[in-house]
């Protein structure tokens, strides 16, 4: 098992069937709060429902089409990073989080979000990452920003969730701009 430093006494891990209770417990703290803009989290309300959701993504990893990563903050788990729509033939793949509300406002996501488009762009040889969330979104379109996406554009109304019918923006990143945007920030951190 890997286990990666993320600072501030948080580590990004994967995320695997075991973690099952820990997952649910996580998502009962957070489910609301999580859910306002995605399902998130919602086929998991028991321990055999989290169980299954969390072996859907390791069999997908397996398959390598996605992957699930949790953050945890001082040993609890707080949240995760995912891959989905992962296709290293064509060299694309889409990127998503969640975080439950007292784990908020740390930079977790961002930080987290490096490694695991790092990891996709040089290791995996993946060409564009993709960010998609709902335009109401706020926290989660503005760690695309920190991440140096650009905004590709908008699918209107293209979410049916909770009784509305949510935009979708859509932000991506090349890997010759990821690797510009990594070396900035390396030289900014310096």
């Amino acid at each position: 098992m890997y286990a990666i430093s993320l600072g501030d006494g948080a580590e990004l891990r994967p995320l695997e069937p075991w973690h099952a209770e820990e997952f649910l417990a996580h998502l009962e703290r957070g489910r609301e709060f999580i859910g306002r803009f995605i399902p998130f989290g919602s086929q998991a309300v028991d321990l055999p429902s989290a169980r299954a959701t969390l072996q859907r993504y390791a069999d997908m990893r397996a398959a390598d089409t996605a992957s699930y990563h949790g953050i945890w903050l001082d040993g609890k788990l707080v949240g995760g990073v995912l891959t989905l729509n992962f296709d290293a033939s064509t060299g694309n793949a889409e990127v998503g989080c969640w975080l439950e509300p007292a784990a908020t406002g740390r930079g977790l996501i961002t930080r987290a979000m490096r490694i695991l488009i790092d990891w996709a762009v040089e290791e995996r040889g993946i060409h564009r990452v993709e960010w998609v969330a709902a335009s109401g979104n706020t926290p989660s379109l503005n760690v695309a920003r920190r991440l140096g996406m650009t905004r590709d554009g908008v699918r209107r109304e293209a979410h049916p969730y909770g009784g509305v019918r949510h935009d979708l923006e859509v932000w991506s990143i090349l890997a010759p701009e990821w690797r510009q945007a990594r070396a900035r920030a390396a030289h900014d951190d310096h």
